[in-house]
């Protein structure tokens, strides 16, 4: 599964910065206890009522690509709580970001369309990583085989304000339990998401990320930020070994697929163990239903690490492990997706090898 490198795992953090084109696919929680009471609510905008899931999204992504803006946001996950800043432009073509963590291990996060270097000053030590776009934003939505209006539906509710803009409030609901719904507030005229929420199977706010400060049309300058991304000096580089594959080239696929969820990309890389033997490779098959993701990482059964199967739970973002063994060979599956665990017991169970 994606991530930018951020403490945690957090679903609608990573959905945020997907409509807000942070991310083109890759990990909030607020308390599991009753929401506060909402804030004043004033009409639905009439101009927006009728449209579809797909109208909103596009609207929501477009507007990252018609703005350069510097913000402050926080998540919250559980009892943790986290804080960024971050500085966006996009001319059209070219996207650039800078995202600074402002508390816990400090590390700063720039992309360049699919480049990525995230720096750790504590360590001295610089990822760079190229990651491959699922095709989230706009390419499934542009596409005419689009599903995702056959797994949620889209309602506004009305229009709040968050961090000094007038937001509207649409909430994007799941025709089935394979999947969260999201509760997402758009700045009113530019239809930027301020902020969202992810939503379990009985409606209940398990993660939530949001602006607390927002400036639009700041004078963010990409040559800076270019700069900033390029200069390394005194860092260690780190360029991870990545090999893009495909699912039968490594033997493997699902007998049964996951409705609404497609396959959208698959890759091999080291494991995590540190030895160099050319079968201690893991692979991680990527799935995506156009909103939420889901990562299949495969790889050679190690008892020294390998001791204990079952599921764990960081918000909305749920991980299954287990051991499947065939005349084949034994091997290690680890489900880590944003959706509840009954999907990841269904990628599991259809794993197959078929070689």
């Amino acid at each position: 599964m994606t991530d930018i490198r951020f403490p945690g795992s957090h679903a609608a953090l990573r959905l945020l910065l997907v409509v807000c084109g942070y991310l083109s696919a890759g990990p909030l929680l607020l308390a599991q206890s009753p929401p506060p009471p909402p804030a004043p609510v004033v009409a639905v905008d009439a101009r927006h009522a009728e449209l579809g899931i797909s109208e909103w999204l596009t609207r929501m992504h477009v507007a990252s690509r018609k703005r350069a803006y510097i913000g402050t946001f926080v998540v919250s996950a559980g009892s943790n709580m986290f804080s960024a800043r971050i500085w966006h432009i996009c001319d059209g073509t070219q996207q650039m970001e800078r995202v600074e963590s402002l508390n816990g291990v400090p590390r700063s996060t720039f992309r360049r369309n699919d480049e990525v270097v995230t720096f750790m000053p504590e360590t001295r030590t610089a990822v760079a990583e190229r990651r491959e776009a699922l095709g989230l934003f706009p390419q499934m939505l542009a596409s005419p085989d689009s599903s995702i209006a056959q797994y949620y539906s889209a309602k506004q509710t009305g229009v709040e304000r968050v961090a000094g803009y007038d937001a509207e409030v649409v909430v994007l609901q799941p025709k089935d339990g394979l999947r969260f719904g999201y509760r997402v507030w758009n700045e009113k005229k530019s239809g930027l998401v301020v902020k969202l929420q992810t939503l379990d199977v009985d409606g209940k706010v398990v993660e939530q990320v949001a602006f607390s400060e927002l400036q639009l049309n700041a004078p963010v300058s990409m040559a800076k930020l270019a700069h900033m991304m390029n200069n390394t000096e005194g860092y260690r580089i780190e360029r991870p070994e990545v090999v893009k594959t495909t699912p039968i080239a490594e033997g493997w696929a699902l007998k049964n697929a996951v409705p609404g969820f497609k396959s959208m990309s698959c890759h091999r890389r080291p494991s995590t163990s540190g030895e160099s033997a050319s079968s201690d490779k893991t692979m991680q098959w990527v799935f995506s239903d156009g909103l939420a993701s889901v990562s299949l990482f495969v790889e050679v059964f190690d008892r020294r690490r390998h001791t204990q199967e079952g599921s764990s739970s960081d918000g909305a973002t749920h991980t299954l492990t287990r051991k499947l063994t065939d005349k084949g060979g034994e091997w290690w599956v680890t489900v880590v997706g944003e959706a509840p665990i009954q999907t990841l017991h269904a990628f599991a169970q259809g794993l197959d090898r078929v070689k």
